[in-house]
């Protein structure tokens, strides 16, 4: 296969994943309700939120148990290697220990974002619920069974 055709499928394959309804949890493409959600409709559900939260919370945890050891960088220090050599491992070690520091520290804060996301979730799913149910005092009638 050509680099142009494996191009052309490639492109075609995305456009296709994309022209599909985003789903959260395997929420069924239907929803259960018979009707498809548009494209871009987003179906998740307050548990879910938490719990990705959380997920995100313990991969920070097993990311900072798991910090690279400083003292691997030992063999590659003075005399066993190159002056030279030993200041560019040390300074590789220093920025790997820092983006390491930075990816632990993004799991972390994404996580509280998404927690912060989901508790606003509920109130708006609760405000949704609300106004429904206001909107159905204000606006419904009592049409008693005999009048049906």
């Amino acid at each position: 296969m050509s680099f142009d055709e494996e191009w052309a499928q490639l492109k075609a394959e995305a456009l296709e994943r994309r022209q599909t309804a985003m789903q959260i949890d395997q929420v069924p493409a239907a929803g259960g309700g018979g009707s498809a959600p548009t494209a871009g409709t987003v179906l998740a559900r307050a548990e879910s939120i938490n719990g990705n939260a959380n997920l995100l919370i313990e991969i920070a945890g097993f990311l900072h148990e798991g910090r690279p050891d400083a003292e691997l960088t030992t063999l590659a220090r003075e005399p066993r290697a190159h002056a030279d050599v030993a200041a560019e491992v040390a300074r590789f070690a220093g920025f790997a220990g820092d983006q390491y520091l930075d990816a632990v520290a993004l799991f972390a804060a994404l996580s509280t974002r998404l927690r912060s996301a989901g508790g606003t979730f509920v109130e708006v799913e609760g405000d949704t619920a609300r106004s429904f149910l206001d909107d159905v005092l204000l606006y419904g009638q009592y049409v008693a069974p005999e009048a049906r």
